[in-house]
């Protein structure tokens, strides 16, 4: 047996390998067995089954039971057990996601800006960030594939891919229910049940499964009472399947999430020289906003596949999805009574994708994957701008009350393939490329009003509508070599690109070029990396180096401008910043020093840094720094099982985690830079007998105060810091069936 262990799972289900997964055994015959053997995950990180030994691909998958080892609650919690992987919730809101991967990202969620990282539920790709930070229910399988993936996921994964893959269509009758309870009154209910429909033999398939996460805030509006940081997110999925045979089926899914979590709070960081009476306060989470706490976000789709295996060699898939989501959130930039800069948002997005694939393998030197993707989406909204000096009188531009509204439209097609060819018994080449043609189209119109009512306008910041193209041609080829049966060693050479487009919140008045389209951006990257199992398969270590080139990075910063009566106020700017270069290294391992002990954890070094940043023709590269790039990062995971008389068994976990510093926007204000930190997280599972388990989980359990983000826009005397969450501890009740 091959054991080349990118992607090997362990028995105790830790996910900590680098590049790879691991699969827990069975929990009660598997915790009393001195066997120590491995089980392969299947993934399709390559549009075709194969096991995460097979894919010379720095990926790593999360079976259901890792998730629950380690406390997985949503995409979030993922970042510490993926090396280079960064995400974490976006600012003010609880489910818009940031995402980055080896120092490639894109953190402004406005309409029209594509993400670095893609996010995919069920083989459909989720183009907006607003309802993407997923929380974890009925999950089959989570699958981050780390480095470009341009050939095989498109334009939007010049970071990576992160595959959300809900738990299938089972033949016979099978649940869950489990209900969570937890300190900030957390009260989560999920339930799932699946199996055929009038018989086992009838063909036809469904599941339905809900979820409803809710939790009060971790601070208060001191203006209202009310809980900022608070969580209340229901969601639900229904997928049925009409199989005929193993030849052919067709299966359609419905997905929703209604996220009405209040606004989050965030830390001033020093006093704001307009509101001189008013000191940060004591509390990471407490905010005094006299803005409404709405932050809402709704998000729903609908997907039909069909599978279809005309004989042995060959196996086609088309799948045909729509989605929509619908965002109003007020953000309070200051988080002060007075209304010095607050802003109302609306996000509305559609879109239809349409992807066919066609898979071959007939058993010999050659397999391969090809496709054909068409895409296309709106995103449109409205943000309404009210911005005040109080220290200045009052004018036609004190307040400022500005109106941003547009649309842009995008159109993309792409056709790919990556095909396999073995070129002896231990040697493998993998080729792919990806042709893609898109147009974005832009309508913009901002204007100035004369007062919260928006109805009279006195000026015009940008009124245009533009088309841009886009044509790109991402490679990619990979030799992997066996060494021997558990020693494999592969290279990888790669090309991503992410379309550029136009700036929706752009001032053409002041600056001109704000009006004009930014440019894509791509990364040639090119890895090595080993995977091996030792010790008679107790030990896996796994290593990755890459050098990535990194071109026209797309950058969100705030530009000042002058105002008429000579004040300053800003707008949200797109630039492209010119090149970087980008170093790493990855290592994780996963050790059984017995039956009943392992040792899991992964350390990863990156290197992130400019070459070109031409700011007003000066090249600024030496002052400048990449956002949510720390230099270090790992974690470790320690987990002791007991077999225990009555056939049940325990696990019992502590895990630590951590990074060194990082800027976390792109003003690389000292303030917001988050220094070194570490977090600590434990749990117990107790697992009964087949169908009862308990767990009891920690997270933060030292209470670190670490932020995430922040806001520094210096017009309005704004310097404010977004945190992670505080100690958590929950207890969970769990039935299956």
């Amino acid at each position: 047996m091959k054991h080349s262990t990118l992607g090997l799972a362990i028995a105790i289900g830790l996910a900590a390998t680098a590049a790879q997964a691991q699969q827990p055994v069975d929990a009660a015959a598997d915790a009393r067995s001195e066997a120590r053997t491995l089980s392969a995950v299947t993934v399709t990180a390559r549009k075709r089954e194969e096991t995460l030994q097979e894919v010379p691909v720095a990926v790593t998958a999360f079976t259901p039971e890792t998730l629950d080892k380690l406390d997985i609650k949503d995409l979030s919690d993922l970042g510490s057990q993926v090396p280079n992987l960064t995400v974490y919730a976006a600012r003010g809101s609880t489910s818009t996601v940031t995402a980055y991967i080896r120092g490639v990202g894109q953190a402004d969620p406005l309409w029209g800006v594509d993400p670095g990282v893609g996010i995919y539920l069920d083989d459909v790709y989720i183009a907006r960030p607003q309802g993407a930070l997923l929380d974890v229910f009925d999950v089959g399988r989570i699958e981050v594939l780390r480095g470009p993936q341009g050939t095989l996921y498109g334009k939007n994964t010049i970071g990576g891919a992160i595959k959300y893959i809900s738990a299938g269509l089972p033949r016979t009758t099978q649940g869950f229910a489990s209900v969570t309870v937890g300190n900030y009154n957390q009260l989560d209910a999920k339930a799932a049940l699946g199996g055929p429909i009038g018989g086992e033999d009838s063909g036809l398939r469904a599941r339905v499964a809900v979820a409803s996460m809710n939790r009060d805030g971790f601070g208060t509006n001191l203006e209202t009472g009310q809980d900022v940081s608070d969580k209340e997110i229901n969601a639900a999925r229904f997928q049925l399947g009409a199989f005929a045979g193993d030849d052919f089926d067709v299966q359609f899914a419905l997905d929703w999430v209604d996220d009405k979590s209040g606004v989050r709070g965030a830390r001033m960081l020093a006093t704001n020289p307009l509101a001189p009476g008013l000191a940060p306060l004591d509390s990471r989470y407490d905010i005094r906003s006299g803005m409404r706490n709405i932050n809402n976000t709704e998000m729903k789709g609908a997907s039909a596949t069909v599978n279809w295996r005309p004989g042995e060699n060959w196996a086609f898939k088309y799948v045909l999805a729509k989605r929509e989501s619908d965002t109003e959130t007020n953000i309070d930039f200051d988080t002060l009574p007075q209304p010095l800069v607050d802003v109302r948002a609306f996000y509305s997005d559609s879109q239809v994708s349409n992807e066919l694939q066609a898979n071959f393998d007939a058993g010999g030197r050659a397999r391969g994957v090809m496709g054909l993707y068409w895409f296309k989406g709106e995103a449109g909204g409205q943000v309404l701008n009210w911005f005040s000096n109080p220290l200045l009188p009052p004018a036609l531009t004190n307040p400022l009350f500005g109106d941003t509204q547009g649309v842009v439209t995008t159109t993309s097609f792409a056709a790919y393939a990556d095909w396999t060819f073995d070129l002896t018994e231990r040697l493998a080449l993998d080729v792919g490329a990806r042709y893609t043609d898109e147009d974005k189209d832009a309508l913009a119109l901002n204007r100035f009003y004369t007062s919260n009512q928006y109805t009279t306008s006195w000026g015009t910041a940008a009124n245009f509508d533009k088309t841009v193209n886009f044509k790109n041609v991402s490679p990619k080829v990979s030799l992997n070599y066996q060494l021997t049966p558990d020693v494999m060693v592969y290279g990888l050479a790669s090309r991503g690109f992410k379309s550029g487009g136009f700036n929706i919140r752009a001032n053409t008045t002041a600056v001109p070029r704000s009006g004009e389209p930014f440019d894509d951006e791509s990364v040639d990257s090119f890895e090595l990396g080993s995977k091996m199992a030792l010790l008679d398969n107790t030990l896996f270590l796994n290593l990755a180096a890459f050098h990535n080139r990194y071109k026209d990075i797309q950058l969100s910063v705030f530009t000042s401008y002058t105002l008429p009566n000579g004040s300053q106020s800003f707008f949200g700017d797109f630039t492209n910043a010119g090149r970087g270069t980008v170093n790493g290294a990855e290592v994780e391992y996963q050790w059984l020093p017995t039956t009943n002990w392992a040792l899991t954890g992964n350390l990863a070094w990156l290197d992130a840094k400019y070459d070109e940043f031409i700011t007003s023709g000066v090249n600024v590269a030496d002052s400048q720094f990449f956002t949510n790039a720390p230099e270090w990062s790992g974690a470790v995971n320690l987990e002791h099982r007991l077999p225990l008389a009555d056939g049940g068994n325990m696990s019992m976990r502590v895990g630590y985690s951590y990074q060194s510093a990082v800027w976390p926007t792109t003003d690389l204000s000292p303030a917001i830079r988050q220094g070194g930190y570490g977090l600590l997280g434990a749990g117990v599972i107790w697992r009964l007998d087949d169908a009862w388990s308990f767990s009891l989980q920690g997270s933060n359990l030292l209470d670190e105060e670490y932020r995430t983000t922040g806001y520094n826009i210096p017009a309005y005397g704004v310097l404010t810091g977004f945190y992670g969450a505080p100690r958590q501890y929950a207890l969970t009740a769990r039935y299956e069936f």
